[in-house]
């Protein structure tokens, strides 16, 4: 298989876009910092894909990488969210209206909320309220009904001269799939394989752990997805939260432990008093501990400055799955 991935040879600055090899990659959006969200843009024999965009605010930053590659926005096909969370999707549709052919290729449980993001974006203010809302995600704006098409588990999409494949991928959500690319050997897992930020990284090896976060996760089909990514046998995962992983093996028994204790505090809280401090509390003892015990040199207290977002809410989904439990 030959593919030609790079349009012209002009120097790319890293801080807009970043080359991972084989035609693919890495855009850091900026969503609340740098380093924490990335979009991705594969690009094979004049034509490209973008999987995730980031919120809205994030896509001059997508059109400035077509632009230092030198493609035109007519060479973009497809448009591919791995879920339809902001922070992966929330720039779908204004990207779409400034790339002529490109179509979106979603989920079917998330295709209703790219077409009317009206219902997606009241319940981001529930979790997140109308000031950070304003600023950190935007407007939406809709996508045409005729520019979405609905995935199917096991789906192959030519692009260029690779085929993609898409499964659907439950446990962080349900209307979430992941991406395989066989070029690379690579999974783009959006949240399915878990948060894996740089700043964490011990001796230069990524630390990962699970995301839990409103409103559906289920880490019994977390744990089945994850085994249905590892029978690929990848040889690198490029996470939404944050880049390219190659420690794939090592990454995921990490993974899965975490899980497994995760799963066990909530269990444990189900019925506490106060529980979403305790659930807050437990996490963070989980984290600590796991980067503790992996070799990290940093404090208790600069990881739980870099994990406080994720703290709170993963204790919010865990206190929905909880509560789905109860029911």
């Amino acid at each position: 298989m030959t593919s030609s991935p790079v349009v012209d040879d002009r120097p790319l600055n890293p801080e807009v876009v970043r080359p991972l090899g084989h035609g693919i990659y890495q855009i850091d959006t900026l969503f609340q910092r740098a380093h924490f969200d990335a979009a991705y843009l594969i690009v094979d024999d004049g034509h490209a894909a973008f999987v995730d965009t980031g919120t809205g605010l994030a896509v001059p930053r997508l059109l400035a990488a077509l632009d230092a590659l030198g493609l035109r926005r007519d060479q973009v096909d497809w448009v591919i969210p791995t879920h339809v969370h902001l922070d992966h999707a929330g720039g779908v549709g204004p990207l779409v209206q400034q790339l002529p052919r490109a179509r979106v290729l979603v989920h079917p449980r998330g295709a209703p909320h790219m077409i009317d993001p009206s219902v997606l974006y009241m319940g981001a203010l529930a979790v997140y309220g109308q000031a950070e809302m304003d600023r950190s995600y935007g407007t939406l704006v809709p996508v045409p009904a005729e520019r979405v098409v609905e995935s199917e588990d096991g789906q192959q999409v030519p692009l260029g001269q690779r085929v993609l494949t898409l499964i659907d991928s439950p446990g962080h959500a349900r209307h979430h799939h992941c991406i395989w690319d066989p070029v690379s050997r690579g999974w783009f897992t959006g949240d399915t394989f878990g948060l894996s930020y740089r700043e964490l990284d011990i001796d230069g090896q990524p630390w990962v752990m699970p995301t839990t976060t409103p409103v559906q996760f289920d880490p019994a089909a977390m744990r089945q997805t994850i085994a249905r990514l590892m029978a690929s046998q990848p040889e690198c995962m490029y996470l939404t939260h944050y880049g390219r992983c190659a420690s794939v093996p090592t990454m995921a028994t990490q993974l899965l432990a975490l899980l497994d204790k995760v799963e066990a505090l909530g269990l444990r809280l189900k019925d506490a008093p106060d529980r979403h401090e305790a659930l807050r509390q437990g996490l963070s003892q989980i984290y600590r501990g796991s980067l503790l015990a992996t070799g990290s040199t940093l404090t208790a207290e600069e990881i739980d400055h870099l994990l406080a977002m994720d703290i709170e809410l993963n204790a919010q989904g865990m206190g929905v799955w909880l509560d789905k439990l109860r029911a």
